[in-house]
C-alpha cells in the first residue's frame, strides 16, 4: 500500500509542486495538495506547518513533500513541527539515506537550484527506499525520545 503524499510549497516552490503532484498522481500515488496555490509572496513556513500537522494527525500513515525556493526554510520551519523528521536533500544519495538511516517522513526540495527532472529523481528515489531498522531505528528513536523530552 502507498502511502497518501501531502505536498505544500511557498510561492519560489509553486511551480514544482505542481509538476510533482502530477507525476507522483500519474505513478499512483494520492496526492494532498496544502497550498500555496498561486505565485503570489507567502512565508512558506505557514505550508510546512499545515503539511506536518496533517502527517501528524494521520499517525505516520502520510509522507510530506515541501517545496521553496532553496529547501531550506521548509525543512527547518518542518523540523519545528515534533515529530517530523524532514529532510533537505541535493543529491541522490542524500535523498536514500534520508529515508534508509533517518526514517525521514518529510521530504524537502529546493526549487531555484535543481530541475525538475532531477527533482523528480530525489523523489523517487526517497520514495522508494525503505527504512533499514535496526541500529537506524535505534538511532531514530533517539531522536524521537529527545524531541519528547526536551
Amino acid at each position: 500500500m502507498r502511502r497518501i503524499i501531502v505536498i505544500g510549497s511557498d510561492h519560489a516552490g509553486f511551480k514544482i509542486k505542481q509538476f510533482l503532484i502530477t507525476k507522483l498522481e500519474e505513478n499512483g500515488y494520492t496526492v494532498e495538495d496544502k497550498g500555496t496555490y498561486n505565485e503570489k509572496s507567502v512565508n512558506a513556513g505557514i505550508y510546512a506547518v499545515k503539511v506536518c500537522q496533517d502527517i501528524i494527525n494521520s499517525q505516520n500513515k502520510k509522507y510530506g513533500i515541501l517545496v521553496c525556493g532553496t529547501g531550506i526554510g521548509m525543512s527547518m520551519m518542518a523540523n519545528k513541527v515534533k515529530g517530523i523528521r524532514a529532510s533537505l536533500v541535493s543529491d541522490m544519495f542524500s535523498a536514500k539515506m534520508a529515508k534508509m538511516h533517518n526514517d525521514a517522513n518529510v521530504l524537502c526540495l529546493g526549487a531555484r537550484i535543481f530541475s525538475e527532472n532531477m527533482i523528480w529523481e530525489f523523489t523517487k528515489i526517497w520514495l522508494e527506499t525503505e527504512h533499514l531498522e535496526g541500529k537506524y531505528a535505534v538511532r531514530v528513536q533517539q531522536m524521537m525520545d529527545y524531541e519528547k523530552n526536551s
